[in-house]
C-alpha cells in the first residue's frame, strides 16, 4: 500500500542496466529516470553485473544495487543466491510495486517467486526466445515459453508489452507501451554532411549473432565495388568481435570496419548524425523492437531493416527506410547502395523518420502509460488487502 503521504516505492529489476547497452537496458533506465524525476515516486535498481558479490552505486541519481552472478548461459546471467538476495533486498527497500524487465531467463523469475504480497508488472520485451543457437538451446528455450513463461505472467498483476511481436507471447491482458527516444538529444545536425557509412548498434556477443552482424558483412563485401567511400561502424562489445573480424579479413573488407566497441550516448548521437545509413539486419523475431531505429530516426538517419520481427512496426517501407529478407546478403546489399548512392532518396527518408520519431517514439508520449500501470497495479493491491 502507497500511503498519500509518502511518494510510491518502486523496486526496478533488469537483468542488465545502464551503462550496459541495448533495448531493454535503454527502456529499463528511462523507465527508472522519467519515475525517479517525480517527487511521488521512489525507485531503487536491481540487476545483474558479471564478478561475485553485491556492488551499490548509482546511475543518475538512481541507487543501483549490482547482484553477482555465477555463470552466464546463452546470454542470461545465472546465480542460485538471487532467491534469497532478493527477498532480502525487499525488506530492506519494502516497495509498493516491482516492476521487472524480461524476457531474459533468471532473475525476472526469481523476484516473480520472492516478491510475495508486493505486486509485479512485468515488462516483456521479446519476441521468441529461440535465437537458433544451437538444437539444446532452443529445446530449452522452447520448454521454457511453453511451460515456465505463462506461470510467470499469471503471478503478475499487470503484464506491459513493448512492440505487437512481443505482445502476442505476453498474453492478451498485457498493456502495449513502446520504447522511445529522447527526440531531443538524438536529434539531427544540420552543420553535419552525411558520409557512405553504415553504422549497426548492438551486442556483438556469439548468443546473438541472430542479429546479423555476419550478413552485414557479407552485404558490406558486395557493395563495396560500388558504392566508392562504403565503410561500417560497428558499436557494441562482446566475445563475437574476432570472429567478425576474421570474417571481414576473408571478404577483404576488414579496412572498412571500424569496431568502437561501448560508446557514451553522446558520442553515439554524433555517429547516428554522420552515418550514411543505419542497419539493423536481424534473422529472427527475437528483435522484437529495435531501439536502434527510433535514435537513428530521430536523428535523422536514413534506415535499412530486415522484415522480420518488430522491425516492420518501426520501419515503414518506403516511408522510413527500405526492408529486406532477413539473411538475404544480396538484397541488403542492394538496399544500402540505394540509399548511399540517392541523395534525394535519403532526404525523403530521413525527414520523414525525424517526423515520426517526434510524433510516435517520443519517450514522453509513454510516461503516463507507465506511471498509471504501476499505479494500477499498486491500487489492485490495496484491494486485495482491504
Amino acid at each position: 500500500m502507497s500511503p498519500s503521504h509518502r511518494p510510491m516505492r518502486v523496486l526496478l529489476a533488469a537483468p542488465r542496466f545502464p551503462p550496459d547497452v541495448g533495448g531493454l537496458e535503454s527502456y529499463a533506465g528511462w523507465v527508472a529516470r522519467t519515475l525517479a524525476a517525480s517527487p511521488d515516486h521512489d525507485v531503487r535498481v536491481v540487476t545483474s553485473h558479471s564478478g561475485r558479490g553485491r556492488l551499490e552505486g548509482e546511475v543518475d541519481g538512481i541507487p543501483v544495487t549490482r547482484l553477482g552472478s555465477w555463470v552466464t548461459l546463452s546470454n542470461t546471467p545465472v546465480n542460485p543466491l538471487w532467491l534469497a538476495q532478493l527477498r532480502a533486498l525487499i525488506r530492506e527497500f519494502r516497495p509498493d510495486v516491482v516492476n521487472v524487465h524480461s524476457p531474459v531467463p533468471g532473475l525476472a523469475d526469481a523476484i516473480v517467486a520472492v516478491a510475495g504480497p508486493v505486486p509485479v508488472v512485468m515488462t516483456y520485451h521479446a519476441g521468441s526466445l529461440v535465437k537458433g543457437e544451437s538444437r539444446a538451446i532452443d529445446a530449452v528455450l522452447r520448454t521454457y515459453e511453453r511451460r515456465v513463461l505463462p506461470r510467470v505472467f499469471d503471478r503478475c498483476a499487470e503484464l506491459v508489452a513493448v512492440s505487437p511481436v512481443a505482445m502476442t507471447h505476453a498474453t492478451g491482458r498485457a498493456t502495449m507501451i513502446t520504447p522511445g527516444v529522447d527526440t531531443d538529444f538524438f536529434s539531427p545536425d544540420p552543420d553535419v554532411v552525411r558520409g557512405r557509412r553504415m553504422l549497426f548498434v548492438g551486442r556483438v556477443e556469439a548468443s546473438s549473432r541472430w542479429k546479423g552482424i555476419s550478413t552485414l558483412i557479407e552485404a558490406l563485401a558486395l557493395a563495396a565495388p560500388l558504392v566508392p567511400g562504403i565503410g561500417l561502424d560497428v558499436v557494441g562489445d562482446g566475445d563475437d568481435v574476432p570472429r567478425l573480424q576474421r570474417l571481414a579479413q576473408a571478404r577483404g573488407v576488414a579496412d572498412l570496419v571500424t569496431w568502437h566497441g561501448s560508446l557514451t550516448h553522446t558520442e553515439l548521437v554524433g555517429l547516428y548524425r554522420c552515418a550514411g545509413v543505419t542497419v539493423l539486419p536481424s534473422l529472427t523475431e527475437a528483435e522484437s523492437f529495435g531501439m536502434a531505429l527510433v535514435e537513428a530516426m530521430a536523428s535523422g538517419c536514413p534506415l535499412v531493416g530486415s522484415d522480420v520481427g518488430g522491425i516492420p512496426f518501426v520501419l515503414a517501407d518506403g516511408e522510413h527506410g527500405l526492408l529486406v529478407d532477413p539473411g538475404d546478403a544480396a538484397s541488403l546489399a542492394a538496399a544500402v547502395e540505394r540509399v548511399l548512392l540517392d541523395p534525394d532518396l535519403a532526404e525523403r527518408l530521413s525527414e520523414a523518420g525525424r517526423r515520426a520519431a517526434v510524433e510516435r517514439w517520443d519517450w514522453r508520449h509513454q510516461s503516463a502509460a507507465t506511471t498509471e500501470v504501476l499505479a494500477r497495479a499498486v491500487r489492485g493491491s490495496v484491494r486485495q488487502l482491504v
